[in-house]
């Protein structure tokens, strides 16, 4: 690996946008549909800028869940971007594709309505997103602190794939810095 290749790696291997472009590699995960967000702007611009991955905007979710979920079938293995309000479009498509047909669909969900949100949708979305999850059985885990997110978003991925099952990863603004709000 050329010496500016490889210092361009470690410092975008120190962000969290960084650790899941690397893992999303190790694991072999090149097809990235998202609907865009701007806590995700950062990881997004990075993987259109990868040419390992097929990244593109989806105009909803379920859209980038029935992508995802066909490129599977076609032995391709996809994630899914997206932020909790889009989340909650969601419950159908999970319960009646995604987990009886054992899809191990990655979703990468940067969390909204907590922590010093202004707009009460966001905060309403935000508290039923789990126990949607947890009614449909689903794999989900909260990601709060950088030197976790390696650790759990690759053991998650390797879980969903062996199991095949789909897996919520919820990026805390705690991780993420959140969305900033102007005033």
């Amino acid at each position: 690996m050329a010496a500016a290749e490889q210092a361009s790696s470690q410092k975008t291997a120190t962000t969290w946008h960084g650790i899941v472009l690397q893992t999303l590699k190790r694991n072999e995960i090149k097809l990235v549909p998202y609907v865009p967000d701007r806590v995700l702007t950062t990881l997004i611009k990075d993987l259109h800028a990868d040419p390992y991955f097929t990244t593109f905007p989806t105009a909803r979710e379920e859209e980038a869940v029935g992508i995802v979920s066909g490129a599977w079938m076609a032995g391709t293995r996809g994630a899914v971007l997206m932020q909790t309000s889009g989340f909650a479009t969601l419950a159908n498509v999970l319960a009646s594709l995604a987990v009886p047909y054992q899809i191990p669909l990655i979703m990468f969900v940067s969390e909204r309505g907590t922590l010093g949100e202004f707009n009460y949708g966001q905060a309403l979305v935000c508290r039923t997103m789990r126990p949607v999850l947890d009614s449909l059985a689903m794999e989900h885990h909260t990601i709060t602190r950088l030197d976790e997110l390696e650790f759990i978003a690759d053991r998650s991925i390797k879980q969903a794939v062996t199991t095949q099952a789909p897996v919520a990863l919820i990026l805390s603004p705690l991780l993420t810095g959140g969305k900033t709000f102007d005033k």
